[in-house]
């Protein structure tokens, strides 16, 4: 029997997607687990399984059509069989509402994005296929990034498994001298379309700053010990590379992980009737992409070591970066670290990543002249942070009281202990 395939809920957040790119066509046979289609989500551009074996006797959405979670996209049964157009039609009218606000409610038609000759779809552009039939492999950030910058994948070895191209194989091309489609004449005004993670990272925030009163906490630490301990970490990845080195922002997520043990009061998220104050602490950590922002998520951070932080670090912004999240490795944070200090910055304010109750925003490491406890001016190494909280959840003595644990564990690491 015909079973009918629905746009997926692959984010806790999400509520629609884009069908980036299908990977199989009408009348091919799939297996369960197959990838029948990349599919663009709040968070990342995803492949999609095939959740059952068949052939494929309908692809209901073209390339690019934005549709809600629940309206179907495809049809896949048995060789040759014949189905009912009104499976289609089932739990779409439903489905759509939030994706087609204010339209006719006698629409069923799936809510497709228009293609405009001077917008640059983030989610077409570039085709992707296996290297059997011929196409190429890539990440789906490597094509985001690709047709962002005017590249042809063809023309681009990949190097990661099996030869698929990823998003580092892309950061040394030039655009203009592998694509020959149309390019941006200086001057010339461009318009690019806003992708799904832009888009829900601006509802998002948008809420959470106006539904959230935020304050703002801020203090100044000195950064000689915090230094002094990660420089004993790294002393053995000298010897052997092998080794992960621990950076600076692996040791800030530690000791907010230690001090957010201390102060579940902080560790928190409101829900309306109530507050959660949450029993493990689940590190976030703010990853920038080409096409927004996305928080992967160090579980049980309080509880390991500095080291495996680094491990986990690594390995999740790598793959946050070339599209391999999976959703429960983004969802579920409690807290959320952001550095912008490897990029010059002194200090800034942050955005509360809902539903939690509070986010660091941490500036750069600088040596700075301060006046010591014996009244001298010295050269320091001095790092501020910014706290942002959310007030309904955190009031100021509270949130100033975790503030003062971590510049305690910062200024003498052992107090963690």
């Amino acid at each position: 029997m015909a079973e009918v395939v629905t746009m997926p809920k692959l984010s806790d957040t999400m509520e629609e997607g884009v069908i980036a790119n299908w990977c199989k066509k009408e009348g091919e046979q799939v297996e369960e687990g197959d990838i029948l289609a990349e599919i663009e989500t709040d968070k990342a551009t995803m492949d999609y399984e095939a959740p059952c074996d068949g052939v494929i006797l309908k692809l209901a959405a073209d390339p690019g059509s934005k549709l809600a979670v629940g309206v179907p996209i495809a049809v896949i049964g048995e060789k040759g069989e014949s189905f009912d157009d009104k499976l289609l039609e089932v739990g779409a009218s439903s489905a759509q509402a939030p994706a087609q606000e204010g339209k006719s409610s006698e629409s069923t038609e799936p809510q497709k994005t228009p293609v405009k000759s001077d917008v640059i779809q983030a989610s077409q552009g570039i085709q992707t296929t296996t290297s059997g039939s011929g196409r190429v492999k890539a990440s789906p950030l490597a094509k985001k990034m690709a047709a962002d910058k005017g590249i042809d994948l063809g023309q681009i070895q990949g190097s990661g498994p099996g030869g698929r191209i990823v998003q580092k194989d892309l950061e040394s091309v030039s655009g203009s001298a592998s694509f020959s489609g149309a390019k941006v004449r200086a001057g010339e005004d461009q318009v690019i379309a806003n992708s799904m993670m832009r888009q829900t990272i601006a509802k998002r925030l948008h809420a959470a700053k106006n539904d959230a009163p935020h304050f703002y906490l801020t203090r100044s630490c000195d950064m000689s010990s915090l230094m002094a301990w990660r420089k004993k970490l790294n002393a053995p990845c000298e010897k052997d590379p092998s080794i992960p080195k621990v950076s600076v922002n692996d040791l800030i997520m530690l000791v907010c992980a230690k001090a957010l043990a201390k102060h579940r009061n902080v560790n928190a998220s409101w829900q309306g009737e109530s507050i959660i104050e949450y029993g493990d602490v689940h590190m976030a950590m703010a990853v920038a992409l080409p096409t927004g922002l996305i928080t992967p998520v160090i579980r049980h951070c309080d509880q390991i070591s500095a080291r495996e932080i680094a491990v986990q670090s690594r390995e999740l912004a790598t793959r946050a970066k070339s599209g391999g999240l999976k959703p429960e490795e983004y969802q579920g944070g409690t807290f959320t670290v952001s550095n912008l200090g490897m990029l010059g910055i002194k200090n800034f304010t942050a955005i509360i990543n809902p539903p939690q109750a509070a986010i660091l925003a941490v500036g750069a490491t600088a040596k700075v002249p301060w006046v010591s406890d014996k009244g001298e001016l010295v050269v320091a190494e001095r790092m501020e942070m910014t706290m942002s909280c959310d007030h309904r959840v955190i009031d100021g003595a509270q949130g100033a009281y975790f503030l003062d644990s971590v510049v305690s564990f910062i200024e003498d690491p052992v107090l963690m202990l």
